[in-house]
């Protein structure tokens, strides 16, 4: 995709570009990688100075550098950055949310989001309403008088479910709210939030964006001025700002963004068309192999491709993906997404551990589902290596049940 961005109006400026730039200066004698500043305050020349740092819980240089290149990729003010995405998303609520008011959340969504509706925002005196996003009635039929925001993750974490961001902005609006995206899994180099009609879209830079497992990192951007300088407010009171040098991580990571983001997703489309062909393979998830009018939403929605990520439900639930998870050799057990490596989850005793499991359930999340989030090896290596352990699973499908919950079950497969 070619945009033309408020920071460089006077030439079109393409993902790729952007995100190589990330970061630099360009000035006469600057160096090639911006440099980590990580000093955590700054000289005044005197108490009415105009310097744009002070200190480093408000703004930091090398942070400030991160937070333009995001916001130039969805075309709109500088992003404000966080410790990690879940101190994104608790600033946004603590920003729009107080005692009283409502809010609308997909089903479909990460865990840890759930998890901070429910047991921390609930005491706090606000009332979440979880509805299953993909079907814009229903949205709309949850929305009150008293409803701030709606909050969506597209695709569905893990399911994959694609939500309509246009279709789903429309009714908010006319409801009198606001609607957040979280664009974890796509990123903007995929998905455009904002373009579609969202008023923020949220990230873990964690994961695709940073994209090597090493720096924790979350991100708001929206267009609203007003909305950026109360979410910064927050920031400010809490604390939560995202340290210098996991910026400078990020912003390393982000050079090659699009280009991970268009091989990984080549090959998990590769990855999906296999797993929906094995005998050992339940039901395989990835927008490409969706009934025709999610197919559809998401070729209109998704930027050219459909992300690195795939979930599938293995035949013999919970005993059959242990033995798979086990029988891995390339493939890593972790509780993690969007690294260069290809990565697997046993989301309902990893990632949406703490959902209740009726919740759990009913967006899809049983407990034989296994997602994938596809690396930079070649697609005939990870099909190998899930073909051998796909196949050792069908094997004991049938075997019976061992006594143990997913999580004491699955947890020793992470020491290997």
């Amino acid at each position: 995709m070619t945009t033309t961005s408020p920071f460089h109006a006077a030439f079109p400026v393409d993902f790729d570009t952007i995100c190589t730039a990330a970061g630099r200066t360009g000035g006469d004698g600057d160096p090639l990688v911006p440099p980590l500043v990580q000093s955590t305050t700054y000289c005044r020349d005197g108490i009415a100075s105009a310097a744009p740092h002070a200190y480093s819980r408000v703004s930091n240089p090398t942070v400030a550098q991160l937070e333009a290149t995001l916001g130039t990729i969805e075309a709109a003010p500088p992003a404000i950055a966080f410790g990690t995405g879940l101190a994104a998303e608790t600033a946004l609520f603590l920003a729009l949310l107080k005692q009283g008011d409502h809010i609308v959340c997909g089903q479909h969504v990460y865990g840890g989001t759930s998890r901070l509706l429910r047991e921390l925002f609930a005491d706090l005196g606000v009332e979440t309403t979880f509805v299953n996003s993909t079907k814009v009635a229903e949205v709309a039929a949850a929305i009150r008088k008293n409803t701030r925001l709606v909050f969506v993750e597209t695709p569905a974490n893990p399911t994959l479910e694609i939500t309509d961001i246009a279709a789903i902005a429309k009714v908010t609006h006319a409801g009198g709210a606001l609607l957040a995206v979280d664009n974890t899994f796509l990123t903007g180099v995929l998905q455009q939030p904002l373009a579609l009609g969202a008023d923020l879209s949220v990230y873990s830079t964690t994961k695709f964006i940073e994209g090597h497992s090493v720096a924790l990192g979350g991100a708001i951007v929206t267009q609203d001025a007003k909305l950026v300088e109360r979410i910064k407010f927050i920031r400010k009171c809490t604390g939560n700002i995202q340290a210098p040098f996991n910026a400078w991580l990020t912003l390393q990571g982000i050079r090659t963004l699009p280009l991970r983001l268009r091989q990984q997703s080549a090959t998990a489309a590769q990855v999906a068309e296999f797993l929906a062909d094995h005998p050992a393979v339940q039901r395989a998830c990835y927008p490409t192999l969706g009934e025709p009018r999610q197919r559809a939403l998401a070729d209109k929605q998704h930027l050219g491709a459909h992300g690195p990520v795939v979930s599938f439900e293995i035949v013999g639930g919970i005993e059959a993906a242990k033995v798979f998870l086990s029988a891995l050799r390339l493939c890593r057990l972790v509780e993690h997404v969007g690294s260069v490596e290809t990565l697997v989850t046993h989301s309902a005793s990893m990632t949406h551990a703490d959902v209740p499991a009726e919740e759990r359930r009913k967006a899809g999340v049983n407990d034989g589902l296994v997602r994938i989030s596809a690396g930079l090896e070649s697609a005939e290596a990870i099909i190998a290596d899930l073909r051998s352990a796909l196949d050792a699973a069908l094997e004991c499908a049938g075997a019976e049940a061992v006594a143990g919950s997913p999580r004491e079950e699955v947890a020793p497969c992470l020491a290997r």
